[in-house]
């Protein structure tokens, strides 16, 4: 053992860290931040998140009767702190791997996990309905009291339903919530200092509690009074501290706190503890905090992988360049070409490439924060008047979005285009954000056109057949690299709702749409299977359908999105309508969640590598293959 990490490896559970002084509490956040810095370098994962919350964690544990009280941590990118001082500390070295730990809270890892969460702005409804259930069932009086905590950032705040949650938790009766809002967006953060932790204990305190109940119940009775004295009371409130608001929502408002200052958030915390009804305490801390380099960049090490902390994070050779890069080298091209293109993001300028597109383009470029609800209805409005709106967003994020999309935009038939990045697996993230699902969600609607592409050459084509599209359209690409296919600068208008075949074979024909091309192609190889690239999901092409019928007895649809009404599943639509009879073997993600890990092993664990397309068609098709039925490619490890 360390002796520099002695007192964290005490921490087996929470029950062991309300055995501490609270003197020995800053010397317990500064190891536990120096592991995590130390940890999520071995690992890669979130880190300027994490390092900003760990005091807050720590005082959390320390003041509440986890897991009895509940905690929620919205998104859940900042809960290694909390991971680690509820038993998984030694696990961390496994953190987003295939088997190890989550890189966000789930209830099937731990108790302490009291609700899974990964999108944002879901912890004050989860907690509400935690502390309603809590009042039903008798447990919110008594020594066995139940308290109910909602940590969710200010990015998240943005969400409309934080406010909807908050809106209803105001008028709930007898029940006891709290919610911290993590402000840690430096260019908003006031100062904080000896003023402002002291009016965050002394209004948190009992005392004053109770006698500004008592005055409320005297002052209920002579109602003009009353008014007069809590207009002065919001007004006095309102010069020190930013309370207005969440006074309205009924929420009785405390701070700003410093977070990273144990000796202002355990007293404070503490006294709120105490409280009954709805509570809102507002904590001021720092992304990258006790990191230099973090500090300086908290985007750069938001997500880092591996790296050496002495070093930090070091520009790697520019190799092949990612879908990503892909469609912000598009969406510049297109917008020097077509002054109504205007981008719009719910809060991913970096992770969908609109870093160049702001700069360059800075009045047509729309941030909207995570409300991806209002970013589909946005695009819509600018649509009706003749913009030519381009929605980048990741395709777990959309789904969001969804009655949006039916409703503004594809029933009006709008000319708006979604870039649907991180479609399929997403690899460390895992269930939470894979993009398996926008395939069914997005044929369905009418008026909607979808486009899978295969390789770099093809997803920026792609990107411009849609944008060209009169109507509402899509293209999903997924997270990381192609395959190296050289990128045309010019700009091709595909030929609307055709595939082609790349590969002629006997008797079974592969249809594959978008990066189940490439390890399709492989496995036809190995069969001599045709392989047609199928491109377009809506239209689906039934004439090639049709077509390959003639001349072929079986097929095989493959995709990196589920089987359940996917493009596998237009694809028997289509023959259904034209009466064509042949067998059909659906290959795609399986009705299951699919956990973190590297996306090579996860596709190969769903049989969607080379080696395993072509072991379930010789399973299902062996009789029609002939000669040596052995497989002919192998399995990578």
């Amino acid at each position: 053992m360390k002796q520099s990490d002695s007192l964290l490896r005490q921490v087996n559970e929470p029950a062991d860290l309300r055995k501490l002084e609270r003197s020995q509490l800053p010397m317990l956040a500064d190891q536990l931040r120096a592991f995590i810095l130390d940890s999520v370098s071995r690992t890669g994962g979130h880190l300027s998140s994490n390092l900003g919350t760990v005091e807050l964690a720590v005082a959390l544990h320390y003041v509440f009767n986890t897991p009895r009280d509940r905690l929620i941590w919205d998104v859940g990118h900042q809960s290694y702190p909390h991971k680690i001082l509820t038993g998984r500390r030694e696990a961390m070295g496994s953190l987003r791997q295939h088997g190890g730990l989550s890189g966000f809270p789930r209830r099937v890892e731990s108790e302490y996990d009291t609700f899974g969460t990964a999108h944002s702005s879901t912890s004050i409804s989860a907690a509400l309905g935690m502390a309603v259930a809590s009042r039903n069932k008798g447990e919110n009086a008594g020594p066995a009291r139940r308290r109910h905590v909602a940590i969710i950032g200010d990015g998240a705040m943005t969400a409309g339903m934080a406010f909807e949650a908050m809106n209803n938790a105001g008028v709930t009766p007898d029940i006891d919530l709290l919610v911290i809002l993590n402000d840690n967006d430096m260019s908003i953060s006031p100062p904080v200092g000896a003023l402002n932790k002291y009016l965050a204990r002394v209004l948190s305190g009992r005392q004053v509690s109770m006698a500004r109940d008592m005055a409320r119940q005297v002052l209920a009775k002579v109602p003009p009074v009353y008014e007069l004295a809590r207009r002065l009371e919001e007004h006095a409130k309102g010069m020190v501290v930013p309370a207005t608001m969440f006074e309205e929502f009924g929420f009785n408002y405390f701070g700003p706190i410093d977070g990273h200052d144990l000796d202002a958030l355990l007293p404070t915390l503490q006294n709120l503890r105490e409280m009954h009804g709805p509570v809102f305490l507002h904590v001021i801390t720092r992304k990258g905090q006790g990191y230099k380099l973090a500090e300086v960049d908290p985007v750069l090490y938001h997500g880092p992988g591996k790296f050496n902390p002495e070093e930090g994070i070091q520009k790697s050779a520019s190799g092949k360049p990612t879908y990503t890069q892909i469609f912000g080298d598009w969406i510049c091209d297109m917008a020097a070409i077509d002054e109504r293109l205007v981008g719009v993001t719910p809060a991913m300028r970096e992770g969908s490439g609109l870093v160049e597109f702001e700069k360059r383009f800075p009045k047509r470029y729309f941030d909207v924060g995570i409300a991806e609800q209002h970013a589909v209805t946005f695009a819509a409005g600018m649509a009706c008047e003749g913009v030519k709106p381009v929605v980048a967003i990741y395709s777990t994020f959309l789904q969001r979005g969804y009655d949006q999309l039916i409703h503004d935009v594809a029933l009006q038939n709008l000319p708006v285009m979604f870039a649907l990045d991180r479609a399929g697996l997403v690899g460390a993230d895992g269930a939470t954000h894979a993009g398996a699902y926008d395939l069914a969600y997005l044929r369905c609607i009418p008026n909607m056109v979808v486009l899978a592409p295969s390789d770099e050459d093809e997803c920026r084509q792609s990107l411009y057949t849609a944008y060209m599209h009169d109507g509402p359209s899509a293209v999903r690409y997924p997270r990381g690299s192609g395959i190296g296919k050289a990128v045309s600068k010019d700009l091709v208008r595909l030929p609307f709702g055709k595939g082609e075949v790349r590969r002629t074979g006997q008797r079974i024909a592969i249809l594959a749409f978008g990066s189940m091309l490439h390890p399709a192609l492989a496995a036809g190889d190995a069969l001599d299977a045709t392989v047609a690239n199928m491109l377009w999901v809506k239209p689906v092409d039934a004439d090639l359908i049709e077509a390959l019928a003639r001349n072929h007895d079986a097929f095989v649809t493959i995709e990196e999105h589920a089987v359940m009404g996917g493009a596998g599943s237009a694809c028997l639509e289509a023959m259904a309508a034209r009466g064509i009879a042949r067998p059909v073997l659906q290959l795609g993600l399986r009705d299951h969640f699919i956990d973190h890990g590297d996306p090579s092993l996860l596709l190969r664990l769903e049989g969607l590598d080379a080696a395993g397309i072509e072991k379930s068609i010789r399973e299902r098709f062996g009789d029609l293959l002939g000669g040596d039925a052995s497989p002919r490619l192998v399995a990578s490890r």
